[in-house]
């Protein structure tokens, strides 16, 4: 909870790499409250008011997961929609004449994008398939697994890309805050 709400502040791709990884945590506790208690909520050094909310927050997105039955694999419909919005974002950006820097880089992770593609699913859009590769070389290389030279060239640019589109609806989002939308 801690820690989504500043990266959700500071940069929405982090926030939702984090999200991915606190479904998949929930995953591993087997949504079982004394587990997410155990391994996750009284490792943060808070007073018990702070971890109680942290608690009830943990609660909460269990509880949503079950509800929209991605118990085994999926994201929750809050992050979909992130992800959609991210997507958005990125398509109007890539229309915008003003946009040249955004569309230059787009164009430089364009075939890594396309490679991840012929490899996955083909119906998710660009930037959901940008976050994939980004969580599952998280994933790789929090469990200590090696990265090939490849990878890691393809994730580098890809997170070019990713930055800027985060950079681009912080601002956008701290604009509308500015002018009251």
């Amino acid at each position: 909870m801690l820690i989504a709400q500043q990266k959700k502040k500071e940069n929405i791709a982090e926030y939702l790499l984090y999200m991915w990884q606190v479904e998949e945590m929930l995953r591993a506790c087997k949504f079982d409250m004394e587990l997410v208690r155990e391994y996750i909520v009284d490792k943060f050094n808070q007073p018990e008011t702070v971890k109680k909310e942290i608690e009830d927050w943990y609660e909460n997105l269990a509880e949503m997961v079950k509800n929209e039955h991605i118990q085994e694999k999926g994201h929750l419909q809050i992050n979909k929609n992130l992800v959609s919005d991210l997507t958005h974002l990125h398509q109007e950006l890539l229309k915008s004449p003003s946009e040249s820097v955004y569309a230059s880089v787009y164009y430089q992770t364009l075939p890594y994008i396309v490679e991840l593609r012929s490899k996955g699913d083909k119906e998710v859009s660009e930037i959901e398939t940008c976050f994939t590769a980004l969580y599952g070389v998280l994933m790789l290389k929090m469990q200590g697994k090696e990265v090939s030279s490849e990878t890691e060239n393809a994730i580098k640019q890809i997170s070019k890309l990713i930055a800027l589109l985060a950079k681009k609806y912080k601002d956008e989002n701290e604009e509308n805050i500015d002018h009251g939308g």
